[in-house]
């Protein structure tokens, strides 16, 4: 698995991470049991980077985390980057982003993965005016210094949100959504992060499994998933769910690209996570998993031969004619 530099952090980590919204919650469920064979069939394909939250399942993900990870040799543990976001367990309103409150939460997730410093916390997706706020960043400041955490970066929903970040001198990181249904980070977050030296994590990089080619109009989720109760952004962004895309139109743009990665000799799968891994400026890819099956496909993205500019202007065609009008504006 080829390794990058995740930004600011300075650390190496897998060009394909693995998410973990799914070992916690909102997507069906997943037995502890399956969940920590997700984590070690990933470690041993060659993922190095996992990401969490301190909200998904409140606290469940990062603690099957933890658990798993003190079971490792101490070289296995030292060579994996654990990630986690703060910020959501709490009313979204900036009063809330205090420095009292973000070392509470910073503290409970040091307890929940049994961490001493943490390798590096996000702020996840909070209000938009948390992103400028001088007083945020002092406080993320302290917890590095005082050895809490390692280095800190955010999640965002819109690509103005990424640039404010960016322009920030400590943070190291800038996680958001990108795919090839959501293409408006590639204009100018991709070079704005290069410049700056900051790490992009491109998270939902599937759009909800859409762009695994398997979903037909009749598809039905389980009613704990998200994917059935926030299509409209009924609970959270309507962006997390289907990259904000018209679950109808998707299925029928998610054919589209099926034929584009078959004449690429690929799996649509394959084919997507490993198009947004190739990207100039992408640090690493965070799809999740279920089961090994799916951890160690996602894995095997790493390894796809660049799939060249035709591949790209390809999607960028598909997504123009079909996707563009209705959410380009929206993120």
């Amino acid at each position: 698995m080829e390794q990058r530099t995740l930004g600011r952090t300075g650390r190496s980590v897998s060009v394909i991470g693995l998410g973990t919204w799914q070992l916690g919650a909102d997507w069906g469920d997943v037995s502890e049991e399956d969940a920590r064979a997700v984590l070690e069939a990933s470690r041993r394909a060659g993922v190095t980077f996992f990401d969490t939250a301190d909200v998904y399942g409140d606290g469940r993900s990062e603690s099957i985390i933890g658990a798993w990870r003190s079971s490792l040799p101490d070289a296995d543990r030292d060579a994996i980057t654990v990630a986690t976001k703060i910020g959501r367990r709490a009313p979204l309103v900036p009063e809330n982003y205090t420095a009292a409150n973000l070392r509470a939460w910073t503290d409970r997730s040091r307890t929940n993965l049994g961490m001493d410093t943490l390798d590096l916390v996000q702020l996840h997706c909070p209000p938009t005016a948390v992103y400028s706020s001088d007083a945020t960043y002092d406080a993320l400041d302290g917890l590095v210094e005082s050895g809490a955490i390692a280095a800190y970066g955010v999640s965002v929903e819109t690509v103005d949100e990424a640039l404010t970040a960016i322009a920030r001198p400590h943070v190291a990181t800038v996680q958001i959504i990108l795919n090839a249904f959501r293409l408006k980070p590639l204009d100018e977050v991709l070079p704005a992060a290069q410049d700056a030296g900051v790490g992009i994590i491109a998270r939902v990089p599937l759009a909800s499994g859409l762009l695994t080619g398997r979903y037909r109009h009749d598809t039905a989720f389980a009613a704990d998933d998200h994917r059935t109760y926030n299509r409209h952004g009924e609970a959270f962004d309507a962006g997390e769910t289907f990259s904000g895309v018209d679950f109808d139109e998707g299925v029928e743009a998610a054919k589209e690209f099926s034929a584009l990665a078959g004449g690429a000799g690929l799996p649509p799968a394959e084919a997507a996570v490993a198009w947004v891994a190739q990207l100039p400026g992408v640090s690493t890819v965070i799809p999740g998993a279920r089961n090994p099956q799916q951890a160690e496909a996602n894995a095997a993205a790493g390894s796809v031969a660049p799939l060249g500019d035709g591949f790209t202007e390809a999607v960028r065609e598909l997504y123009d004619r079909r996707l563009r009008a209705a959410i380009h504006s929206r993120w």
